[in-house]
């Protein structure tokens, strides 16, 4: 039995974050650009489904996961 990858905790310094920018704060990928394709190809998960909005607002305690690595957004 594997072990699920560790999620590390990204605190954002507020209550609330656009799922895009997260991808790019946390460091889970590069760019806007990257970040804009990825969740349009429906690679990003948010609690574990798919979200393919870029806008979505995330809170305290939603995990995003993306290419076998995961954080959790912190306050």
């Amino acid at each position: 039995m594997t072990t699920p990858p560790p999620i590390d905790d990204v605190s954002i310094g507020g209550d609330v974050i656009r799922l895009g920018q997260f991808l790019k704060f946390s460091g889970l990928l590069d760019s806007g650009g990257e970040a804009k394709e990825a969740i349009a190809d429906g690679e990003v998960l948010v609690n574990d489904q798919v979200d393919r909005r870029r806008g979505r607002q995330l809170h305290p305690g939603d995990i995003v996961s993306v290419g076998g690595r995961s954080a959790r957004v912190q306050p």
